[in-house]
């Protein structure tokens, strides 16, 4: 089938992708025996399905092993260089097929109008669709698609797992590179293994672009020193998923009051290059959610970080960054401030708006007084304490309950003395 190629020409990474299941490495919690998605390859029953990951875990080696067992009709598509005219001639060709797997590669990419042209002939099942993509499909793909087919989510290969596929691949003399006899070091492996963080694809092309550089120059063998030399920094896989689920892991570590996961997650989006005044928006957020009054400075600390880094800009901001994290990560929480808008807010909504009292009215026109506004009002600096009990509310509502952390301690005692119990 002109969809594989074993030229040996061919990058590494593509000659090595696994023939059969049992070449197949990772991916065990949906590849192993006896699991659905094995059971439907090994039976040629596949329904439509979406297979979503980062880069270099298997998903198009998956499908190639699919093609390979399959007797349907098998029509690959990369949405990068496919367009609508590309997608009905494969429609053509699949309805006049008893049976037809259109696979799309990077499905994603897809705009709208381009998945809505699929999708009658998916649901009349005039083809099985194959998606790889990754992007989580929830958020790339219309939800008449994805609906309509099993996601099966791909997860980065372990260490143990990409130690396997380098050893396999130095030892195989038709796909791998066995003949070119490279000595590599186990610290050379080690560190490979854990620099391509879980992508089999960018381990491989280490392997051979150090194999290269050796049999070139001629050198004794694949040190720790070329091995850094090829990888000169380790990948980092940050996707619209990722977005989303770093700056919940950081947000969450500090409510949690774990500086150390803060500064972590705090890292990986800074490494990844994520949008400083972003991290700082959140930071100032959560200083006001989770922290509150039971630390009013939290939100002047935040406040000044996002200010400084409005000002200095990356790298340097960074460091204000990390303040301010460590500082809402280790500040006594209260959601209290969160909580009573939230309280009050459902008041409003859902209850019949309360007039404002008279006496709290303005009373700063001419004329105020004549419709009774303002009168009767007590002004609480005249009173001991600078407080006199009135009515504020015409209905006695409780929106805000103070926790007994930091500050809010403070504010607990005084509402026990001033709210009518």
């Amino acid at each position: 089938m002109g969809f594989f190629n074993s030229d040996k020409t061919a990058p590494l990474a593509w000659r090595m992708q696994p023939q059969t299941l049992e070449e197949f490495i990772g991916q065990s919690h949906i590849l192993g025996r006896g699991g659905a998605l094995r059971e439907a390859i090994e039976k040629d029953s596949i329904v439509s399905l979406v297979l979503y990951g980062p880069p270099g875990t298997g998903k198009t080696a998956l499908v190639h092993i699919i093609a390979r067992r399959t007797k349907a009709l098998f029509i690959p598509l990369n949405a990068v260089i496919s367009g609508i005219s590309d997608i009905k001639e494969a429609l053509k060709k699949a309805r006049g097929a008893e049976r037809t797997i259109l696979f799309i590669d990077e499905i994603h990419r897809f705009n709208k109008l381009q998945q809505d042209a699929l999708l009658p002939d998916v649901e009349r099942g005039s083809v099985i669709l194959i998606g790889a993509s990754t992007q989580n499909p929830f958020f790339s793909i219309i939800p008449a698609l994805s609906s309509r087919s099993m996601i099966f989510q791909f997860y980065p290969l372990s260490k143990d797992e990409i130690k396997t596929l380098i050893k396999r691949a130095l030892n195989d003399r038709e796909r791998g590179i066995g003949d070119c006899n490279i000595n590599l070091t186990p610290e050379s492996l080690d560190f490979i293994a854990e620099t391509s963080e879980g992508d089999a694809r960018r381990a491989l092309n280490a392997l051979e672009l150090g194999a290269f550089i050796i049999t070139s120059t001629h050198r004794d063998g694949y040190d720790i020193e070329l091995a850094k030399e090829v990888l000169q920094r380790k990948y980092l896989y940050y996707n619209e998923d990722e977005h989303y689920n770093t700056i919940s892991a950081f947000i969450k570590s500090m409510r949690g009051s774990d500086p150390d996961a803060a500064l972590y997650w705090l890292a990986k989006m800074v490494e990844a290059g994520e949008d400083p005044l972003y991290i700082a928006r959140r930071i100032v957020i959560c200083a006001s959610e989770d922290v509150g009054n039971a630390d009013p400075n939290a939100l002047q600390v935040a406040v000044a970080a996002m200010k400084a880094v409005e000002s200095i800009g990356m790298p340097e901001g960074r460091i204000p960054l990390s303040q301010a994290a460590i500082y809402i990560a280790m500040a006594p929480k209260s959601n209290a401030s969160y909580l009573g808008i939230e309280n009050a807010l459902t008041a409003v909504r859902e209850e019949r708006i309360a007039q404002v009292p008279a006496h709290l009215k303005s009373a700063s026109y001419s004329g105020a007084h004549r419709l009774g506004a303002g009168i009767g009002y007590k002004y609480p600096h005249n009173y001991d304490g600078h407080f006199v009990a009135q009515e504020y509310m015409p209905h006695k509502k409780r929106f805000f309950y103070p926790s007994g952390e930091g500050f809010e301690k403070i504010f607990k005692i005084r509402l026990h003395k001033r709210r009518p119990q």
